[in-house]
């Protein structure tokens, strides 16, 4: 039972649950080091950040906040940092890391400090797939500082990520490249001005003594392109691991070689991060401020996330941290790709319910379902819902309401309980199979919507290096776009439905298996220049 010291409150929005099927076998290891994240309030003096209503696609301004600004207006107060180290100074807790612009402290410690220090109990727990440090509860502060965090991250240490890509063949397995050309992107645009953010929760790829990334310089060869410059940035201790998981190294390959053959020459910043609460909150918060990259590289306008967990796994908190940072992309212009999940609507709960993952669902993230491409011949080809070895995930969030800019896509209700939420995803593409070379190896059998994430983080580089600024918030565009020619409409009556959850099927405009359908990457370009670019980007100088 945790010992809450006299004077300290709750945290509000950090209550955790055990996970489901999970029992507390003892305590933790009071002598284990652990480092926790502390998320503060925005500095008193601070204007209100933009909202995503601010962002309307239509005519006017969109707001932009340049990085070099961001602290000094946005961030936290010299004031807050100082008291909360004075907390770490007489607790025995270091101070690891500070940050203005991002708001962040973090605190490294043994076990039995933390728990003095946060009036928690913490204890080791086993559930069907893995063994964690838990705790129950909200996590506690002196009451002059509860109200002045936001979130504390790192205490408990469950995994919530799934991975995206794996499986068996799909019947059209291709190279990224390919499927670009089939979808009309701008390849011609010269991208080795652009950087774009890729966040992984583990895993890695080879680099040998000539600091050469001998598979991903391979891969590049065999498809005659030219190499991403890549940058490896570790985030609060988690670094480059390849070889500790084989499915992670995977993940990290497809999504390096995926976004480098679609953006020829970009550089590509890959911040790796615990697959924790604690990691997602400061790899995500790091890569939207482009933190740790080296000196005089182009600031990150893109950032593609291929990880997920379910809606329900997150505290209060983390969601609450997670999406104020999506807010501050947007206002810094920087545009978030998310792909759906491989799981249809079950989303691996196993509660016969249809749910959604987290961050897809977040109103600021650009979602990416799962398509097949069939019949390939020249320039043609047919398009299906992807739900044959993997099924594209969809939905309605059960946190977030219905978005302003989704007022009128016809977004259905809920099949669980008939209420209106934000719907996911925006868009699709291949998810179906390509070609990843690996190990020394091309592998023609990775599948999953994490294809589609980074296939489209790769559109957006091309779009911004051919306008010279980024388009930042992507969604309030799609969605004035509806009715034009950027979109293939996928609507073969394909479903979600999986594993025992009720489901939503691909029909004609939006729905929760495809979004609007897979994009023209030259018609959305070209629609940007001729009605949106002219009125929205002139107002940011």
């Amino acid at each position: 039972m945790a010992q809450i010291p006299p004077g300290y409150l709750p945290v509000i929005g950090t209550e955790r649950a055990p996970v489901a099927g999970a029992r507390r076998v003892g305590p933790a290891d009071p002598n284990e080091v652990l480092s926790v994240s502390l998320r503060l309030r925005r500095r008193a003096d601070a204007p209100p950040l933009p909202t995503l209503k601010d962002f309307s696609a239509g005519p006017g301004t969109r707001p932009r906040v340049s990085r070099s600004e961001f602290a000094a207006k946005f961030g936290a107060s010299d004031d807050d940092l100082n008291r909360i180290a004075a907390f770490a100074r007489a607790n025995s807790l270091s101070v690891v890391e500070s940050s203005v612009a991002r708001r962040t402290v973090v605190l490294s410690g043994k076990v039995s400090q933390m728990e003095r220090a946060f009036g928690v109990d913490l204890g080791t727990y086993e559930s069907p797939t893995e063994t964690y440090r838990g705790r129950e509860g909200a996590v506690y502060l002196p009451a002059d500082l509860a109200a002045l965090v936001e979130g504390v991250f790192g205490l408990d240490n469950r995994r919530m990520a799934n991975r995206v890509a794996g499986g068996s063949p799909g019947p059209s397995s291709l190279a990224p490249r390919q499927v670009a050309q089939l979808y009309n992107f701008p390849l011609s645009a010269d991208a080795s001005n652009q950087t774009i953010a890729i966040l992984e929760l583990g895993g890695g790829f080879r680099v040998n003594p000539a600091g050469v990334a001998p598979d991903i310089q391979a891969y590049f060869m065999s498809q005659g392109l030219t190499p991403p410059n890549l940058f490896p940035i570790p985030v609060s201790g988690a670094k480059n691991s390849p070889g500790s998981n084989s499915l992670d190294d995977l993940e990290v390959a497809l999504d390096i070689e995926v976004t480098g053959a679609v953006a020829e020459g970009a550089n590509l910043a890959v911040y790796f991060t615990h697959a924790t609460e604690f990691g997602w909150t400061q790899g995500i918060s790091m890569a939207v401020h482009g933190d740790g990259l080296p000196a005089g590289l182009p600031l990150p306008s893109v950032l593609s996330i291929s990880w997920s967990a379910v809606e329900r796994a997150w505290t209060a908190a983390g969601i609450s941290c997670l999406n104020q940072s999506f807010q501050e992309a947007a206002a810094l212009g920087v545009t978030v790709l998310a792909a759906s999940g491989d799981n249809g609507s079950e989303c691996r709960v196993h509660d016969h319910k249809a749910h959604v993952n987290y961050p897809q669902s977040d109103p600021g993230v650009t979602t990416c379902g799962g398509t097949s491409i069939r019949n390939i011949n020249g320039n043609n080809f047919t398009e299906v819902t992807w739900n044959d070895d993997g099924v594209t995930g969809g939905g309605i969030s059960d946190i977030f309401p219905l978005p302003d800019y989704q007022s009128q896509a016809g977004v259905p209700v809920s099949v669980n309980n008939g209420h209106v939420g934000r719907g996911v995803p925006d868009i699709a593409g291949h998810a179906d199979g390509y070609e990843i070379l690996i190990n020394g190896k091309t592998e023609g059998q990775v599948i999953g919507t994490s294809e589609t994430a980074p296939l489209y983080a790769g559109l957006v580089a091309l779009i911004n290096a051919t306008l010279g600024d980024s388009i930042g918030f992507l969604n309030p565009i799609l969605y004035q776009l509806a009715t034009t020619k950027v979109f293939r409409d996928i609507a073969d009556g394909g479903s979600n439905a999986y594993a025992g959850a009720p489901g939503y099927t691909s029909g004609p405009g939006w729905d929760c298996c495809t979004g609007w359908g897979s994009v023209d990457g030259t018609a959305l370009l070209s629609e940007i220049e001729t009605f949106l670019f002219a009125t929205i980007i002139p107002a940011l100088a």
